[in-house]
């Protein structure tokens, strides 16, 4: 497990509590649900990709991404997605 610091203004920080009991679960929720969302896309990636060339499928979430990584079917990408759209 990894953790990481990012940097917030305090007028950033006053303007999230305006909407959001933390901002620590929030940001936490949003990485979660950003992480979930692409696991869910890789796997659903590496099982049409087994079954269109009869490879046997790992068992298990963590050893579904490594074998997408071993087919290279993933990479780590070398720039950071653009976000959403907040409005």
């Amino acid at each position: 497990m990894a953790n990481y610091t990012i940097t917030l203004t305090d007028t950033q920080i006053k303007a999230m509590e305006t909407d959001m009991a933390s901002v620590q679960e929030y940001i936490q929720n949003v990485g979660d649900a950003y992480a979930r969302s692409v696991t869910k896309r890789i796997i659903d990636g590496l099982v049409a990709h087994c079954n269109a060339n009869s490879i046997a499928l790992a068992t298990g979430e963590a050893a579904q991404i490594d074998q997408a990584y071993e087919l290279k079917l993933v990479a780590k990408g070398d720039a950071n997605p653009t976000p959403p759209a907040m409005d």
